[in-house]
């Protein structure tokens, strides 16, 4: 069985990239991105925080619906650059 938790029910952590006090950063190198708990939880944490996740990916990216999605529902906390 896949538990999202720990066995005492701590919640899992993730570290960005790179953060500042305006963003957090995370840097993807693929070419479809779904809506991982990694980036799930970096746009909780970006929000709550009142900053910008930028997700740097290649320029080839083409975003996954369900990763769409989320995008959508978090207009102002969600920045997909192409860099890469």
């Amino acid at each position: 069985m896949d538990y999202r938790y720990t066995k005492d029910q701590v919640a899992r952590g993730v570290l960005p990239d790179a953060q500042d006090s305006r963003r957090v950063c995370l840097v993807k190198k693929v070419t479809t991105l779904r809506p991982t708990y990694e980036v799930r939880l970096l746009t909780f944490l970006a929000s709550e925080a009142g900053r910008k996740l930028v997700i740097l990916v290649p320029r080839q990216f083409n975003p996954h619906p369900a990763f769409s999605r989320l995008a959508a529902d978090f207009p102002k906390v969600i920045q997909v650059e192409k860099t890469l």
